[in-house]
């Protein structure tokens, strides 16, 4: 049978997505006060008939289904060396006190919790230390460990603190650490003030934030001319495409140039100045590529400069399918809720790896009752 979870503080779903991607996990509900967040979890999941609630200090666990993991990535803004850290003095740094109020009363078998490293660290370790000892107090086990997305098949330098606690004492030290690969760490390439240096594409992308988006995510460009002495020019080197291997890039002595414009155009091949298609070689700004063949080649030129990242690559970063990001801006939500969402989300990959040592957990003691005992 399915272990049960509620996805409390959901955003767009990170433990969900992870959870059921591994296979044998199944949403009893879920809880969100952000409406345009609850919005695209709506449009991703088609949550009809499960238990929801919009304020976590609203929530009523007598109304609630049983369940056996309680997911939260409970706000991590209080906390965040990104933020003021006031800790609990800040009502959202509270909010953890919420999920102790329904673990206290629903008793499900796990716990799986998400907050930023900073929380190790707040009030000298005073916070950390209260919010493990008003769990151990109610009998769970605790396992916590730091670890980077990167690790997880994710582009994207994200360290975060997950925390797993039980029931049941035979699951002792089984969950952490977990087994991941490695990733390069993102190499500076032009050294330079915020939103200008330049990053080797080969690496790890930065940390998405709420604000994501900008010049690289606030972080800078990333680089596409894979010259070897690279260096910053008034215009772009030549972007080619062939449809057997995909996008690579001239060197210098091999680039086309053409008139700086404010928009984007399609030139095709570069190289040779006799290809036509239609008797047209470049098209306009708001025209579409040239047709995709087998001998030409195509190239996009803007100015010079690096586009920002898209809110649909942000959301691929934190491991979200381009079908999810569809389901959600079709509903009509704006690019910077869109981001923000990206930025607040759980990395799904990382939640796939506690999932599956969940998983296997139970099948290991059978932890989880049968569905006559709920």
């Amino acid at each position: 049978m399915a272990i049960r979870f509620f996805d409390m503080f959901s955003g767009i779903g990170g433990f969900r997505s992870g959870l059921e991607a591994v296979g044998g996990f199944e949403c009893i509900g879920h809880c969100e006060i952000d409406k345009h967040a609850n919005q695209a979890y709506n449009a991703i999941y088609q949550p009809k008939g499960e238990f929801y609630c919009d304020d976590a200090r609203k929530i009523n666990p007598e109304t609630m289904p049983d369940f056996d993991v309680l997911c939260a990535g409970f706000p991590c803004q209080s906390f965040s060396v990104a933020g003021k850290r006031l800790g609990f003095d800040d009502m959202r740094g509270t909010l953890i006190f919420e999920v102790a109020r329904i673990i206290a009363a629903k008793r499900p078998a796990f716990l799986f919790l998400e907050n930023v490293p900073g929380l190790l660290s707040h009030d000298g370790g005073r916070t950390l230390d209260t919010i493990f000892s008003t769990l151990v107090e109610m009998g769970y086990h605790l396992e916590w460990c730091v670890h980077n997305s990167k690790h997880f098949g994710v582009p994207q330098q994200r360290r975060r603190l997950y925390i797993v606690g039980y029931l049941e004492p035979r699951c002792a030290g089984k969950i952490f650490p977990l087994a991941c690969g490695d990733a390069q760490a993102l190499k500076q390439l032009i050294p330079g003030p915020q939103g200008q240096r330049v990053y080797e594409t080969d690496g790890i992308a930065c940390t998405q934030c709420a604000g994501a988006g900008g010049w690289g995510g606030k972080t800078g460009l990333y680089f596409i001319d894979m010259n070897v002495n690279p260096v910053i020019t008034d215009h772009a080197r030549c972007i080619t495409a062939r449809q057997d291997s995909g996008i690579s890039n001239h060197r210098g002595e091999h680039s086309a140039v053409l008139i700086e414009d404010e928009a984007p155009r399609a030139i095709l091949t570069p190289d040779r100045e006799t290809v036509r298609q239609q008797g047209r070689r470049v098209k306009e700004p708001d025209e579409p590529m040239f047709t995709i063949t087998a001998q030409d080649r195509h190239g996009v030129w803007h100015r010079g400069r690096i586009r920002k990242l898209m809110p649909v690559e942000c959301w691929r970063l934190q491991g979200f399918t381009d079908e999810q990001f569809r389901r959600a801006e079709a509903t009509g939500l704006k690019d910077g809720h869109l981001y923000k969402m990206a930025g607040n989300a759980v990395s799904v990959p990382v939640i796939s790896a506690i999932g599956r040592k969940i998983l296997a957990l139970n099948e290991q003691y059978q932890i989880i009752k049968g569905s006559d005992d709920r």
